[in-house]
């Protein structure tokens, strides 16, 4: 499954293989800017697991609103699909790390969703704005959108926030 944000090379889109590996990556090597202790091997998980639904569902973009509307149905109905057709304890497993991640009642599914939200920042970063020039979107937008990071990483939130300014300053991000 291709998603909407450019590698840093800005030649192709990253697929979702990679974008978990990378995540993966980033809780390994940010785990200690989380707010809150904790388990790297049970964030790794969750990271792995958390775009599989798109399989059946598709990437939803950031920025699409329509299409954001209808994401949550698409994507239970495909969590029931997937993790429905894996043997008994392994589906469950599975769809118990997926659940886990959507709802962020955890201090792990927390930082995984701010390592999801803080990725494709930084490819978006590296690629001049990436899909932040996406018509209609704002840095205000975007902002928004990358505050959950906050919600796991003061640290990492106000780095975030820093990329987002300059960003908007060199017109890679729109002003309101």
């Amino acid at each position: 499954m291709l998603r909407q944000s450019p590698l840093a090379a800005a030649d192709r889109r990253e697929n979702d293989a990679e974008h978990s590996w990378h995540l993966a990556l980033m809780v390994m090597t940010l785990a200690e800017y989380a707010d809150e202790p904790i388990d790297v091997g049970h964030t790794m998980k969750l990271v792995v697991v958390h775009d599989l639904v798109e399989i059946y569902a598709g990437d939803t973009p950031l920025y699409d609103t329509a299409a954001g509307e209808s994401q949550p149905e698409r994507e239970e109905a495909a969590a029931d699909r997937l993790f429905g057709i894996l043997p008994g304890s392994s589906g469950r497993e599975l769809r118990a790390l997926w659940d886990e991640f959507e709802a962020r009642r955890t201090p792990e599914a927390r930082f995984a969703k701010a390592m999801d939200r803080l990725q494709p920042l930084l490819l978006n970063w590296m690629a001049k704005g990436g899909t932040w020039r996406t018509p209609g979107v704002t840095a205000d937008d975007v902002r928004a959108r990358k505050a959950v990071i906050g919600e796991a990483s003061a640290p990492l939130w106000d780095a975030a926030k820093h990329l987002i300014d300059e960003g908007e300053r060199r017109g890679w991000a729109r002003s309101r």
